[in-house]
């Protein structure tokens, strides 16, 4: 097998369909805050850049499952749009008067809804 045909195998396996790549960014966003959360008296200075990449991460995803194209069912649609309101209320919540243990929900969320989506 040509050099060129081996890239493109190897490239091929590796890419990630679009809701493997939804749970991996959500874990991310998810392992971010739980090392806030965690080492809260060494890594709390990271509270704000971990916040605003699960905000934008909400963002996209919120955006995307509720658009009218989107095909899924109404009621997920409605569950997807509930979350994020939660999620962002939260974020909010937790900007304004800091706290670890207002990061729990939020990573439950996300791990969660990442399991989902990798179908575990």
């Amino acid at each position: 097998m040509s050099y060129a045909a081996n890239a493109y195998a190897k490239t091929s396996r590796s890419v990630l369909t679009p809701r493997e790549a939804e749970s991996a960014v959500l874990t991310k966003a998810a392992q971010r805050l739980q090392m806030v959360r965690d080492d809260w008296a060494n890594q709390s200075g990271e509270l704000v850049a971990a916040l605003n990449f699960n905000q934008k991460v909400w963002t996209i995803l919120a955006t995307a499952a509720t658009d009218t194209t989107n095909p899924l069912p109404a009621d997920v649609k409605q569950g997807v749009a509930n979350l994020a309101v939660y999620v962002f209320r939260q974020m909010i919540d937790t900007m304004a008067e800091p706290a670890p243990e207002k990061l729990t929900s939020i990573i439950s969320i996300n791990l969660n809804l990442a399991a989902g989506l990798a179908g575990r």
